[in-house]
């Protein structure tokens, strides 16, 4: 007799986003979506694509605003996507398995087991406009140079990397980092008139011509406004070597992967 299914209700996680303040439930994993993720994971500008996809498919309930994929990608923060991959990782695994710490005062590796719910501490923003907040940064060593911080969501993301992974010098890392970045204005000098730059291209050459100082500024400026508001995943370790303990934090999308490649 042919398989025709099991009549299985999959564990469910409940997810408040700490910065768009939604509910959604998540569930587990399967074992085929488990082997759909090892298969897909191709290069590091497609990882976004199938993390966005494999969260939204794993939704049982949702906000009745959210109405499809897209609605889903403009109105989740990144921040927002770090919470519900804790969710996705908690119900699915529940452990964080082997994770692999380096001392920092021996500087040897020793893997380190914990329950995932063990290292989750959570910071909401207060308040419902940060899809449309932007935040006017004086820059201190670029002297009439202003730039707008925001908080940026999955589908400015989705984006970026579509308009720059054919450039050179692209990586990810720099997209991230700079998705924070609305625009950069400079002011009006004499005869010459104020400046915008909000391409993302030209946002990321301006941002790479600045002094270190006017960076620190910047990122300073979004972790106070912004960035402070989300999921941390911190534990306390103790190193296997010398004995020496220290906080480590998590990542969550390194460790997500990991798990579905181990499992």
């Amino acid at each position: 007799m042919p398989f025709t299914g099991f009549n299985l209700k999959y564990p469910e996680y409940e997810v408040l986003t700490p910065q768009s303040n939604k509910s959604y439930k998540l569930r587990s994993l399967n074992v085929q979506e488990e082997e759909k993720l090892k298969g897909s994971f191709i290069t590091p500008t497609k990882i976004t694509e199938h993390l966005n996809k494999c969260l939204y498919e794993s939704l049982t309930a949702k906000p009745k605003e959210v109405t499809d994929f897209a609605t889903f990608m403009t109105t989740t923060t990144l921040k927002d996507r770090e919470a519900l991959l804790y969710g996705l990782y908690h119900i699915t695994y529940e452990e964080i398995r082997n994770y692999d710490v380096r001392c920092s005062t021996c500087r040897k590796e020793f893997p380190v087991t914990v329950k995932a719910s063990n290292t989750f501490s959570y910071n909401a923003y207060p308040d419902k406009d940060i899809l449309i907040k932007k935040v006017k940064v004086p820059l201190p060593m670029s002297k009439g140079v202003f730039v707008y911080v925001q908080q940026p969501t999955l589908a400015d993301e989705v984006r970026a990397i579509d308009e720059l992974s054919n450039v050179p010098g692209f990586t990810l890392e720099l997209v991230t980092e700079t998705l924070v970045i609305d625009k950069f204005v400079q002011e009006a000098q004499g005869d010459i008139p104020e400046k915008t730059y909000s391409d993302r291209q030209d946002v990321i050459d301006a941002y790479l011509s600045l002094p270190a100082r006017d960076k620190r500024e910047i990122h300073k400026s979004y972790m106070t406004h912004f960035g402070d508001f989300g999921i941390s995943l911190k534990m306390k370790v103790f190193c296997q070597h010398c004995g020496a303990d220290e906080v480590v934090e998590i990542d969550m999308v390194e460790n997500f992967f990991r798990m579905v490649y181990s499992a």
